[in-house]
């Protein structure tokens, strides 16, 4: 299959005068392709999608750009450390700014001592009914072990495959809104239930293969490990904190900036210490800026082994 056209190019075109980097991130929320295909027959309707970008919203992402008072309010002073949270903020500022939220993270129990479940998003979904949309930002690479599907996608830490992520989604917590629990605490019956899934997939260098169920134009990078960096482009480099994993970067500090050559330095003494992967982007300067145009994980050299090793859960 050949590769797709870049998203980054893409996104910069549109989005290129948002200059904050919580606004960019919701906008790549609001507009990259969703990972999962909404018209595959597997997911049976309750993919959830925000559909295009409108210009009304458009608009409105401009003016957050000019004062991002309300957002930097809705996120709050204290730094986050988990990217899943930040992004969840971000929804949760978007759809009540929308008006159609009614609650985030809202917690089932049981009785005290039993969570049934959470509820990602609850919005309005008619005068007597609610909409349950479960949301996840996730980035995946495609491993090697030959077994095909979605189990091939893992996680940088090793701890999923997007395929286990998919079946807890669709076989648990899309049905929360049915439990007895949840039917007996919620104020109107939930009568509509998806997923909303966005993030990255990265795949070893040159291989762009199709996937059932992924959606054809889903933003993708390459993966590849500490002794391949030399098959690299002999540009320049950043490496991407965890906050900036959302939208494709684009910074007018040039403090952030490395060649391949203290890229792989700077990763070999990371790797001597950690297992963890490294996200990087190889930007280019567009007018007295710097823009992403391709990213990808780089992995110790071990990792290709430790991801087909049939222990992974």
């Amino acid at each position: 299959m050949n590769p797709a056209p870049s998203y980054q190019a893409a996104f910069h075109t549109r989005w290129r005068h948002l200059t904050l980097a919580p606004v960019r991130a919701l906008a790549w929320l609001l507009d990259s392709p969703d990972l999962l295909d909404a018209a595959a027959p597997a997911w049976a309707g309750r993919v959830a999608t925000l559909g295009p970008v409108t210009d009304e919203v458009a608009a409105w992402l401009a003016q957050l750009d000019a004062d991002p008072s309300a957002l930097t309010a809705a996120l709050g002073e204290k730094p986050y450390t988990r990217l899943g949270l930040y992004a969840e903020k971000l929804m949760a500022f978007y759809f009540a700014q929308q008006g159609r939220l009614i609650a985030h993270g809202l917690q089932i129990r049981a009785n005290r001592n039993d969570t049934v479940g959470e509820f990602d998003f609850l919005l309005e979904n008619g005068l007597d009914a609610l909409e349950h949309i479960e949301f996840a930002t996730k980035f995946y690479l495609q491993g090697e072990s030959g077994a095909g599907g979605l189990d091939t996608l893992v996680g940088p830490n090793l701890a999923d495959t997007l395929g286990l992520k998919m079946r807890k989604i669709f076989e648990r917590q899309l049905a929360l809104g049915q439990h007895p629990a949840a039917q007996a605490q919620l104020p109107r019956p939930v009568t509509k239930a998806g997923a909303l899934v966005k993030g990255w997939l990265f795949y070893p260098a040159g291989s762009w293969p199709a996937m059932q169920g992924i959606t054809e134009a889903h933003c993708r990078g390459f993966w590849c490990a500490l002794n391949e960096l030399g098959e690299l482009p002999d540009e320049t480099y950043v490496i991407l904190p965890k906050l900036a994993w959302l939208a494709p970067l684009r910074t007018a500090s040039s403090a952030w900036t490395m060649t391949r050559a203290q890229l792989a330095a700077e990763l070999a003494d990371r790797f001597a210490t950690s297992n963890a992967p490294v996200l990087v982007a190889r930007v280019h300067e567009h007018n007295d800026a710097l823009e992403e145009v391709d990213r990808g994980f780089i992995v110790p050299n071990d990792w290709r082994t430790r991801a087909t090793t049939p222990t992974l859960n």
